[in-house]
């Protein structure tokens, strides 16, 4: 139980994240879509100001 309320915690601040450094802006095509869920899943890198936007 503690995990998976780790994970859901893990994945809304990552998403709160993403948001925040403009991940969700055109996420209806595939290449935005996929940057928009590594952003999620790979949110500390972001704030290390790694790019993660696929071109």
């Amino acid at each position: 139980m503690r995990s998976g309320i780790g994970s859901l915690v893990y994945l809304v601040v990552g998403a709160v994240v993403a948001s925040s450094h403009h991940y969700f802006e055109h996420a209806s095509t595939l290449k935005p879509l996929v940057s928009a869920l590594l952003a999620i899943v790979l949110w500390p890198l972001l704030l290390l100001g790694i790019n993660l936007h696929i071109k």
